[in-house]
């Protein structure tokens, strides 16, 4: 498992771009790493681009990993803008699962629409970070 991660604070939120191969196992590490992050800076409001390079995953690969991601982080993060291009109609898959289990989460096609709706959300709560 291969990949970088590189984080960018911004006024309301956490970039982070991905590069690297194209894993449930560098999924899985990645997110673990971003969690992290936001515990460190007590930001909850991520815009994540994937940059992943391979095969895409199957539906049943982004089903786990959407499940157990959305199990590890309820109740950590205030919104979650996720971006890889080359999704496709897995990404509104990925957006439903997580959803569905209480996870503040929206796939986009490209980073600028991703900015611009964490952007436009609502000032977060003091306690949220």
């Amino acid at each position: 498992m291969s990949y970088t991660i590189e984080f960018q604070s911004r006024p309301s939120y956490l970039f982070a771009r991905v590069t690297g191969a194209n894993t449930p196992d560098t999924v899985r590490a990645y997110m673990h790493d971003l969690v992290q992050k936001c515990e460190e800076t007590a930001c909850f409001r991520v815009l994540v681009h994937e940059c992943l390079d391979g095969p895409r995953l199957s539906a049943g690969e982004v089903f786990e990993l959407m499940a157990s991601g959305s199990r590890r982080g309820l109740g950590k993060f205030s919104a979650i803008a996720f971006v890889d291009e080359e999704m496709g109609d897995i990404g509104r898959f990925a957006e439903n699962v997580g959803v569905n289990r209480g996870m503040p989460l929206r796939v986009f096609d490209n980073v600028d629409e991703a900015a611009e709706w964490i952007e436009g959300l609502p000032s977060a709560p003091a306690a949220d970070g």
